[in-house]
């Protein structure tokens, strides 16, 4: 028996012998025994996509909607504080649209501002660690900033710190598609990407890394190539993050972080946050994916932009045809994602693991849907032993040890 299963036996028999004498615990007790730790610890999900008009009539995040993550399944499912990404998708490296991505990009920083505006009984933005603390302790919601794509600074390093004052506080260095901080894990051909532009960092990137190591910016390497997280586990000075990723070992896909990498995370001292993500969690067979492929290019669904210009019919259409291939080839549920959890906990510690979804951006399992079924995710880890204590870990306690960490490294080195 490996050790994360001994250790789940261990704590189970001891939840039995102190509430059941020697019985062991019906559902009804797993149940309560979650429920009472879901209650008690601070959640963080990492990463959560805006649309291009998200905090407006047409996508309001405090009413129930068509969205996975909004304040009102927030409330519903226990989660108390998001990572709301601003994504720009990777374009071409020029004046030009180096100027259009950083305009995108303000629009969504602009939008993330208006929520707590909006809503400001219910939510409030979190600039630092102990902000995040403050503002659950209030009973308010808490809202996070990253950014997905450091495409959006170009070759301006003074955008770093641009954004960091609207309160972005991690950075994906890159998304799909190579980009003038480094390699890309998905090389696009139609921006023409070969297999590798930099080998890695470039050296622009590892000034990118070196400046947000100064201003508090963690460091985020999801969507890199392996080359490039590498390079930057070994330069960033302070603990970096994959904010949304899961485990090459038990799904082989790009987008994932092989033994060698989370190896690599460990000794940098930063966490992996393992993306509920069914894609990434699930190899699905290469029928399914034809299919699927089948479906989106019959409703002309070609980018992120024609999924959010989808009508409420459509969606709903979309998702219909979807689940019916999800009858046929079952897509990952909250035990595959909570797989990756265990692989990653096994191989490299409870101190350096956490949780996030993608949630309005691919994200999603069986059963841990939208916001309002993370309750779900803890039932599952109780379900396997872990303690309250590891269960608050994962949960967001490893990443704001990781960002206070980044805290204490920008003011040594603005000390300096």
């Amino acid at each position: 028996m490996n050790r994360t299963a001994l250790r789940g036996t261990i704590a189970l028999f001891a939840l039995a012998l102190a509430g059941c004498g020697t019985k062991p615990l019906t559902e009804e007790d797993l149940v309560a025994k979650a429920r009472e730790i879901h209650g008690k610890i601070l959640t963080v999900d990492t990463h959560v996509d805006i649309s291009g008009n998200f905090a407006t009539p047409e996508d309001d995040p405090g009413v129930r909607g068509n969205r996975q993550v909004d304040l009102v399944k927030m409330r519903e499912g226990g989660l108390d504080a998001v990572f709301w990404a601003v994504y720009v998708g990777q374009g071409p490296r020029t004046p030009e649209a180096y100027a259009e991505a950083k305009s995108e990009a303000l629009t969504k920083f602009a939008a993330l501002h208006r929520v707590p505006e909006m809503y400001p009984d219910r939510i409030e933005l979190a600039y630092t660690p102990a902000d995040v603390v403050r503002i659950h302790e209030s009973g308010k919601l808490v809202e996070c900033i990253g950014i997905e794509n450091g495409y959006i600074i170009g070759q301006d390093l003074a955008l770093l710190r641009e954004y960091y004052d609207l309160g972005a506080r991690y950075v994906t260095l890159t998304h799909n598609g190579h980009n003038d901080i480094g390699d890309s894990s998905d090389p696009v051909a139609r921006l023409g990407d070969e297999e590798s532009e930099h080998g890695g960092l470039s050296a622009f990137g590892e000034e990118v890394v070196r400046e947000m190591n100064r201003l508090g910016m963690m460091v985020d390497v999801s969507h890199v190539a392996k080359s490039t997280m590498l390079d930057a586990a070994r330069l960033s000075r302070a603990p970096i993050i994959a904010s949304h990723s899961a485990t090459k070992a038990l799904a082989d896909v790009s987008r994932n972080m092989d033994d060698e990498q989370l190896l690599a995370l460990r000794a940098n001292g930063g966490v992996i946050q393992v993306v509920a993500l069914a894609s990434f969690d699930k190899v699905d067979p290469p029928e399914k994916t034809a299919a699927q492929r089948a479906v989106r290019e019959e409703m002309g669904l070609t980018d992120r932009a024609a999924f959010r210009s989808l009508t409420d019919e459509q969606r709903d259409e979309y998702r219909r045809r979807m689940l019916e291939l999800d009858d046929q080839w079952p897509r990952a549920n909250v035990q595959d994602f909570v797989n990756h959890i265990d692989h990653a906990v096994k191989l490299i510690g409870i101190d350096h693991v956490g949780i996030s979804s993608d949630f309005d951006g691919g994200g999603g399992v069986v059963g841990y849907s939208n916001a309002s079924e993370a309750f779900n995710v803890t039932l599952e880890l109780v379900r396997r032993g872990y303690s309250e204590e590891d269960i608050a870990k994962l949960w967001g306690g490893n990443v704001l040890r990781v960002w206070r960490d980044v805290e204490r490294v920008a003011k040594e080195m603005q000390a300096e």
